[in-house]
């Protein structure tokens, strides 16, 4: 991980493949050069980041569903969800926000 920051957003808008998918969540979350581009790879990267409070906001996520169905969007929220529930102890300092047209949901 190069540098925390206040907010992370994963911005899906303009994603036309599944690779580039992946390009977008490793930029967005500063992981490193070796991440691995699928479903293992965002939760084993996303587990090296606890100890520090995470506020991450995913926008685009209808575009998601549209190119790669809606298996692919419950995959990644049921991953987002298990990180911030999987470490207790930081339960409290994870907030992921969910971003549908003009609605925001916060994972809870």
């Amino acid at each position: 991980m190069s540098q925390h920051k206040e907010k992370y957003t994963i911005d899906f808008t303009d994603v036309k493949s599944f690779l580039e998918m992946h390009f977008v969540i490793k930029e967005a979350l500063n992981f490193p050069d070796y991440y691995g581009c699928n479903w293992s790879a965002l939760w084993d990267s996303l587990t090296d980041m606890y100890g520090e409070p995470i506020h991450i906001e995913i926008l685009g996520l209808e575009n998601i569903k549209n190119r790669f169905g809606e298996e692919t969007v419950d995959k990644m929220i049921e991953i987002f969800k298990r990180f911030k529930h999987f470490e207790k102890s930081f339960e409290n300092d994870i907030e992921i926000e969910i971003a549908l047209g003009k609605t925001k949901t916060t994972i809870a």
